[in-house]
């Protein structure tokens, strides 16, 4: 789903721009048109990393993921596809390493206890620095307001007849952050291999840096959950029955009640659900993931204008959101437990969805990639 920064509730509207509070957007609206893939478009002169070289193992917690050629985007069956996923693209990839599941608490804390690095939820607000964000004149909130949280969701009493009215299931929560994930007087009691969440892209930069790593790219991603089902709508396939058995989504009304047919309200711990044909877990649902890439509404359109093949593709030049083309913000995969087929249904290979890079969500975390390359002289 997609995180609005303008809401006809002005609070609502001020507490999201709070979960933005370090990286000031630029002043001029960037334009689709402006959008083209990184990556050359050509037929590669060179052989693409199918198998990991010998000499290099799988580093802990890490399997191989193949290189090859494969189509990004929507497949043409899949009636949920939305604009922004297609037409689908040719892509090829080299093999990388990615991690088996999503980074968890405990691993975070790791990073955490190491570095003593402090996430964009829990660092104190700059009103000087966000008052550039609003309209000239807007007056300073409390001071009771203007502290530290996250975004947390709230279950409706009422079914919403309106699904783009966000507001209706999010809060503003001060104090909520990996730590307080529902806020304070929450903690990480017996959820320390849940996926860590509250986490912006910064943050995840950092846990990359400290690990020597990186986040995946768009299409590294989407080849990763793929595996070896071509032209299929899901990681597991085509059947959506299944879905409760496969994924951690939201079963039931939206986003009024949750029959938790799948085991779980809320997050779950990591590997409960079977593993892709790669042996990666969680690829669909229980928390979006960070990748690399710029969201564009326009990417995949005018990518297929160019023709080839794209090779190891970064994704857009130019961020651009057609919704709000001042927004600079990155690719998210994978879903949700919020993902229902009547909300975003963005359990699908192909969703994709679009988040600035100082947001953080009770419904976001990530995983690692890492390439041969990276690991330079390592051997395990």
């Amino acid at each position: 789903m997609k995180i609005i920064r303008r809401s006809t509730h002005f609070l609502f509207a001020l507490s999201l721009i709070f979960a933005c509070k370090n990286t000031q957007k630029d002043q001029t609206p960037n334009s689709g048109s402006e959008v083209k893939a990184v990556s050359t478009k050509r037929t590669p002169t060179a052989p693409i990393l199918v198998d990991p070289p010998q000499d290099i193992k799988a580093p802990e917690g890490m399997v191989w993921i193949p290189g090859g050629t494969f189509e990004q985007g929507a497949v043409s069956h899949d009636e949920m596809a939305m604009g922004h996923e297609k037409p689908a693209i040719p892509v090829t990839v080299n093999g990388f390493f990615m991690d088996v599941h999503e980074v968890t608490n405990a691993d975070f804390k790791k990073f955490i206890d190491e570095t003593g690095y402090i996430t964009v939820a829990e660092r104190e607000i700059d009103w000087e620095e966000m008052k550039k964000q609003l309209p000239a004149g807007t007056a300073k909130p409390h001071d009771s307001i203007m502290q530290p949280g996250s975004l947390v969701f709230k279950k409706t009493k009422n079914p919403v007849p309106n699904l783009y009215d966000f507001s209706q299931w999010w809060e503003w929560k001060i104090g909520a952050n990996w730590k307080q994930p529902h806020g304070p007087g929450s903690d990480l009691s017996g959820k320390e291999n849940n996926p860590v969440v509250h986490i912006s892209y910064d943050d995840a930069m950092a846990y990359c840096q400290w690990a020597g790593r990186r986040l995946p790219t768009e299409a590294e991603w989407e080849r990763a959950a793929r595996g070896n089902q071509r032209n299929k709508t899901f990681s597991w396939g085509d059947d959506h029955s299944t879905l409760a058995k496969m994924a951690n989504t939201w079963n039931g009304n939206f986003p009024v009640n949750n029959t938790k047919a799948d085991g779980f309200e809320l997050r779950a711990d990591v590997g409960s659900y079977p593993p892709n044909d790669y042996g990666l877990y969680d690829m669909a649902g229980n928390v979006w993931e960070w990748t690399n890439d710029w969201y564009n509404t326009d990417y995949y359109k005018q990518t297929k204008q160019g023709g080839n093949v794209l090779i190891n593709p970064t994704g857009a030049e130019v961020p651009y959101n057609e919704r709000d083309p001042y927004a600079r913000e990155r690719v998210i995969k994978g879903g949700s437990f919020l993902c229902s087929a009547s909300y975003c249904a963005s359990y699908r290979i192909s969703a994709r969805m679009a988040t600035s890079l100082d947001s953080a969500q009770e419904h976001l975390g990530f995983r690692t990639v890492v390439t041969p390359e990276m690991l330079g002289n390592t051997r395990e």
